[in-house]
This record gives structure tokens, sequence and C-alpha cells, in this order.
């Protein structure tokens, strides 16, 4: 099928009318000290088959912007000066009623998060055709037909299974798509995505990206792109605004913003961004002795189906899985989401039954009772967002001490002492041990769990996914920390994540992973300076890159999302078996 419905669709050949304009827009909210501004005199225009990106940190302004455009402000936060015009019509000017007219049918928006976009009771046929049929009135049956051509336009696999199931059924992507699928359904002039790739892995998010630029080329459909990636801003965007603190920093084209840029803040924001063979592919140095050894280590979860509550089924999370994590280096673990890296950590942390050994500190573990107190001092573990790891409710250096509580270990005073070291060994400083989480800021928050982690002197840290929900400039001081922490107090890490790029950056040995398996493994020159597994390549040439004069090599597309591992309990999935391709890098067999 096509997607085209429009002559002159592309950005080569946009008409000189913007199909949306944003004329000194400024967003304030109610305080008892009277409106304060959020967003200050914001201006662009966006023309069909255009790009805009919108980048900056968190707070910038991004998503305040994007909302006003819709209409969807909070009660207490409105647009008091400017102009939003839609092919002459300023939106702001519009009764609720109107604007809910034009709003998913001329402008349409896809969230971050597309589990708050879904109805969890509906199924994504019945949501689909009730937002075309909210619009435009046809008969049930053009409705459904209209919902299967879109779940086709964005390459959904199986798309008429698909009408009839629940959100809860999909995979992150699969749902993201469903989303696109719903805000393309209409046709809009101006589609807004907000962070529409942040949540998900490297190669659906290449996915998403060229969905995005399809529907553009043959829809005509101009995008804002609001986002605080600079490898997908360089390539998606046509033209970019850089904001800060409500304001915009620096705007232009994407070539000279990347090639030139003008503001400091902007240059600083590009030197922070992880890239691909950034750091020189150097020789590992001389192998010590473990401080973590895993062997045959496997985890699986029976599933109960059917009137009886037999087990059927069983997720084969992780599935004889055999590594060293050696002293004082940093050991990476990556996949994609459901290859087993999380459940490896909470493996180690004593957390899931497993089957295998665990070696950790000269403790053998062959069961998950085997974990006791005196093992978990000697392994932590810092998780994805630090804000659902704090209590609000303690002072930060009581949950910095707590460890040492749980443990007997000194007397209050003594810990106080300790808590003001590791607070200024991890860049805080001493006045800040008596505030609450909510007072400190996303990165400053990782920073005080990496200081709770450290408190009992671990030989190992578990970083799980530890900064992949911060800001580009943050996570650059976070990962700064993890090899100072490294090479002052020789502490080995096990770091999880899903960006290649980031992993790149500070790993010494990779091991990737796939379906609870390893594929491949071995230093970090050899997995990404010669990657032997088709997967790990499909991984490293997913990774955008933040040069928008780079182009990707053609790949065939996947309209497929990645296998499950649950199996039928008298089917165990076949166990790869890794072979030496030459000084300890490990490749497995295909197939």
């Amino acid at each position: 099928m096509t997607l085209a419905h429009a002559p002159g669709a592309g950005a080569a050949q946009a008409p000189a009318d913007p199909v949306l304009s944003v004329e000194g827009l400024t967003v304030s909210v109610a305080t008892e000290a009277g409106l304060r501004p959020l967003v200050q005199g914001i201006s662009f225009d966006l023309r069909r088959g255009e790009t805009l990106a919108i980048a900056g940190e968190s707070g910038s302004g991004k998503s305040i912007t994007s909302l006003a455009i819709m209409g969807l402000l909070p009660t207490n936060v409105r647009a008091t000066a400017g102009a939003v015009r839609l092919a002459g019509t300023d939106l702001l000017r519009l009764p609720e009623a109107r604007m809910r007219a034009i709003r998913g049918d001329r402008v349409a928006m896809i969230f971050q998060e597309p589990m708050t976009s879904l109805n969890p009771v509906m199924t994504v046929g019945a949501q689909l055709v009730e937002a075309i049929e909210a619009h435009e009135p046809m008969a049930r049956g053009q409705a459904q037909a209209r919902a299967l051509e879109a779940l086709k336009a964005v390459r959904l696999s199986e798309p008429e299974h698909r009408l009839r199931q629940y959100p809860h059924e999909l995979s992150g992507g699969m749902r993201q798509r469903v989303v696109i699928a719903m805000a393309i359904a209409l046709r809009p002039d101006v589609l807004i995505a907000d962070e529409p790739t942040t949540a998900l892995d490297v190669t659906v998010q290449r996915e998403v990206l060229d969905l995005l630029r399809d529907l553009r080329r043959e829809l005509g459909t101009a995008i804002v792109l609001i986002t605080h990636d600079m490898g997908v801003v360089a390539e998606m965007a046509d033209r970019v605004i850089v904001m800060k603190d409500g304001a915009v920093v620096e705007d232009g084209p994407v070539v000279r913003i990347f090639d030139a840029p003008a503001k400091d803040y902007t240059r600083a924001l590009l030197a922070a961004v992880p890239r691909m063979g950034a750091r020189p592919l150097e020789d590992a140095a001389a192998p010590k002795a473990p401080v973590c050894s895993l062997r045959d280590l496997t985890v699986r979860f029976d599933l109960k189906r059917g009137m009886l509550g037999r087990t059927t089924h069983r997720v084969h999370a992780v599935e004889g899985v055999s590594c060293d994590i050696r002293a004082g280096e940093t050991f990476a673990l990556v996949g994609e989401s459901g290859c087993g890296k999380s459940t490896i950590a909470k493996t180690i942390a004593g957390l899931v039954p497993f089957d295998g050994e665990i070696t950790l500190a000269g403790h053998a573990l062959r069961r998950q009772s085997d974990v006791t107190r005196a093992v978990r001092r000697d392994a932590q573990i810092v998780f994805q967002d630090p804000a659902a790891a704090l209590d609000p409710r303690m002072r930060v250096g009581d949950l910095v001490a707590e460890p040492l509580v749980i443990h007997g270990i000194g007397t209050r005073e003594e810990r106080r002492a300790t808590v003001e070291q590791l607070f200024e060994r991890v860049g805080l400083t001493r006045a800040q041990i008596d505030r609450y989480p909510h007072e400190f800021s996303g990165g400053q928050r990782q920073r005080i769990c990496i200081a709770r982690a450290l408190a009992l002197r671990p030989k190992l840290i578990v970083a799980d996914e530890s900064v992949s929900a911060l800001d580009v400039s943050v996570q650059a001081r976070v990962l700064q920390l993890l090899r100072e922490l490294k090479e002052d107090m020789g502490v080995s890490f096990l770091f999880i994540s899903h960006d290649m790029a980031v992993v790149d950056s500070i790993a010494d040995r990779v091991a990737v992973m796939f379906l609870g398996q390893i594929m491949e493994m071995g230093t970090r020159a050899q997995v990404f300076g010669d990657p032997r597994h088709p997967y790990t390549r499909r991984l490293i040439e997913a990774v955008p890159v933040p040069d928008p004069s780079h182009v990707h090599p053609a790949r065939a597309r996947m309209a497929t999302e990645v296998p499950s591992p649950v199996r039928r309990r008298d089917d165990p999935p076949p166990r790869r078996v890794l072979r030496d391709v030459g000084g300890g890098h490990l490749v497995a067999a295909e197939g």
C-alpha cells in the first residue's frame, strides 16, 4: 500500500507558506506570587514535509511548548502571550470545542510513553476506530478499514490480529507503532513527536525513526520532533531549535548547528553526546582474578495457564550464561529489552531463584538462599530510576547511612562521618546531607544512589540502566564519576545498558545478549572494533550518529518484534555454543 494522499509531498518541494507558525509564544504558571514564565518568546515556522527538532535538557521547556500548541496545558498553566497559527487560524484563541475538532485531525501528537496514551481496557482496533469516528463521520466498516490501513502503514506485523489485541499484549515497540498509527489515521498536517524513541531499544528506535521519515516523505506531514538525543536530531531534522530554561538559545539548519554551533551551551550539549568509536580501541589490560563468576546461570519462570492452573509454558529469562567480571574492570551486558540483562543483576543480588553457580568474592552460591546478608555486602545495585529508589520520606544522609545501620557498622558519629566522605566523593556537599530526595535533580539523586551503593565498600557494583534516564550532560558527568570510582577505589562494575554508544564509552569488556543467551563476548576493542555476530552488527548499525552527514547502510526493514522468551514447557530453547575466534573473543554459532 502507499501512504501518499496529496501531491507535492516531500521536504525538498515544500511550499513557501508555513503550515504552522508559532509567534512569540510565552507560557506561564500561576503561583502564589503571580504568573511565572515557563517558556518565553518562542517563535518558529514549520512547512509541509519539514522536520523541526526542538532539543534541550529536562526543564528546558520543550514539552510545555508542544502542549501549548495542542491546547493541552494543565489548568494552572496558560499561554500569556503570542500566537500559534495553523494555516492562519490562531489556535490559542479557539474555544475548546473547536480545538477538540482540530486536535488529532489536523494536529496530532505522539507521547513518550505509549501505555499512557492507550486505554488498557479497550482493544487496539476499538481505540483506532473511536479516534477515526470522532473526527470523520463514516460507516463502522469504513472506519475499521481505515484502522487496518493505519496499522499496515506503520508496518506492524500481523495487523489484522493486532486489531483484536489489548495494549498489554504488545511490546513497547509495538505499542509505540500503534500510537503512531492512531496519530496518522486522520492524516494530520502536523505531527508532534515528544521523545518518541527515548524508552525504546536501539533497533526498535531505528524502525520508528525510519517510519517517521517515511510518513514525512510519502504524506508530506510536517513534524515537530522533541528530543534530548542529539543523534536523533542529526538523523531526522531539517532545522533545530536548542532550548534552555524556557528560552531559545540557538536555532538554524541542522548542518550548521552541528558543524558550527554559535553558543557555548550548544557546544557543551554536543560535546557531551556519547559517540560510537570516539574512544580509542586500546589493548585490554592483563586479566586479573575475577571478583564475580557466573557458570551455566539459568533463570526460568513458570507460567500457569488453563482452568486447572497447570504449568504449560516457561519464561527462559537466562539460559546457561557463563562469564567472569574481573577485579577493577567495567564489564558491560548489552542487548534489547527482554534479553535477560536485568534478570542477571537481580540474580546476583539474590532477588530471584536460579540454577547454575555464582561465585562472588569467594562465596560459592548455588541457590537463592545462599545469597546471605554477608554476601550482599560485596555486591550492591544502582537502579535506573533514582527517584523510585529513594524513600521520599527520609533524608538523603539517612538513606546513604541505611546500609551501615542494617549491617551494624560503626557508631552514629562514625556513620555520619562516612556519609560526609561519600557525599564529597560523588561530588555532593556536606550541607546537602539533611535534605530530602525531591530537593535534588535527577543527576544528583543518581549520585546519592551511587554513594549508598559505596557505603559498604562492595567488591562489585551492578549499574542497571543507571544513566539511561538522565540528560546527556548529566549522563556524561555520572559516567565520569563511575570511571573515577573504578580507578581510585578498585571497584568492579557490571554495567547493564541497551545504549551501545554509552557502553562503548565506559566498558572494558562486553557481552551481547539475545533471548537469555550470550551472542558475543570479548574486550571492547574486539566486540566493537571487529563485531562477528550478525546481531551485534545490527545493534551497532542501528545506533543514531550525531552527524547530519552520516548515512546509515541500507538494510532490510523489519516488521516483526524480538522473538519471545516464552516457550512451551516441553520445548526448551537450543543452547548457543560460544567459540573462540582469537584472543578470547567468543562468538555464538549462528542458528
